[in-house]
């Protein structure tokens, strides 16, 4: 049975603007609306409006959520396991710092003793996994400046930091299953490969395309990438090859015009 505006805004509990916003940018459009101006929704922008607000409190802009689902190659199903899993480790996380603020809470009582790691546990940003990986393959000061950098920046900055670049994952994620060379996925990249340069280091396009090689040939970035979804390594590796040969060649018909 259909539900009108303001019973789908009571049933989910957001605003009926929300909604009315949601229908004026082409995100959840409904079913009918009536000779009378009431907006009906049916079962099916039920299942919608529900795989909106997952992606929203996963981080994803209106913009992003509104290309994910009108894919034709979005998948319900597929898009629900993700979410599951993304979830979950939010919930790890949470769980990881909650633990983190019980033990802080004891040692202020003088209950128990923690050291400067365990003060920590939970809340570090994570670029460092692969640190010794990284200094082997491009050097001590290119690591060393990125360390610097991170070093300056306040816990927000970096939480934030981090937030940005679990977007573009989680973005590229629910992308898999198209080509490297789309446009919705070579546009997540060049936003990667932005992120980097801005955040990191000054990444040329052989370093990129050496990146994304990485990505596939070391099973340890392999296993840390696909933990966003299956395959997702796969993909980044091949879509980092077109955009650098991409720009290559926009680079090369530049200087012949």
């Amino acid at each position: 049975m259909d539900m009108k505006v303001k019973e789908v805004a009571e049933l989910v509990g957001v605003s009926i603007r929300t909604l009315h916003h949601y229908d004026q940018i082409g995100l959840l459009t409904p079913k009918e609306i009536t000779d009378s101006g009431y907006r009906l929704y049916s079962e099916e922008n039920l299942e919608t409006l529900q795989q909106i607000l997952f992606f929203k409190e996963l981080g994803f802009t209106l913009k992003e959520i509104k290309k994910i689902i009108n894919s034709p190659l979005f998948n319900r199903q597929e898009a629900l396991i993700l979410q599951r899993k993304m979830l979950i480790e939010k919930r790890k996380k949470v769980d990881k710092m909650i633990e983190t603020i019980d033990k802080t809470i004891k040692h202020m009582a003088g209950e128990i003793q923690m050291t400067n790691e365990e003060r920590f546990e939970g809340i570090n940003v994570g670029f460092n996994q692969f640190e010794e990986e990284a200094r082997r393959r491009w050097g001590n000061q290119s690591i060393d400046e990125i360390n610097a950098k991170l070093k300056g920046m306040s816990k927000d900055e970096q939480n934030d930091l981090s937030d940005r670049w679990d977007m573009i994952f989680n973005k590229l994620a629910c992308l898999r299953n198209q080509s490297p060379e789309s446009q919705e996925v070579q546009a997540t990249i060049k936003q990667w490969y932005d992120f980097l340069n801005e955040n990191f280091s000054k990444y040329s396009l052989d370093a990129f395309y050496g990146l994304g090689q990485l990505y596939i040939n070391d099973e340890r970035f392999t296993k840390n990438i696909d933990q966003y979804g299956e395959g997702l390594a796969k993909l980044m590796s091949e879509a980092m090859e077109v955009f650098t040969n991409n720009q290559i060649r926009g680079g090369s018909n530049e200087n012949n015009n």
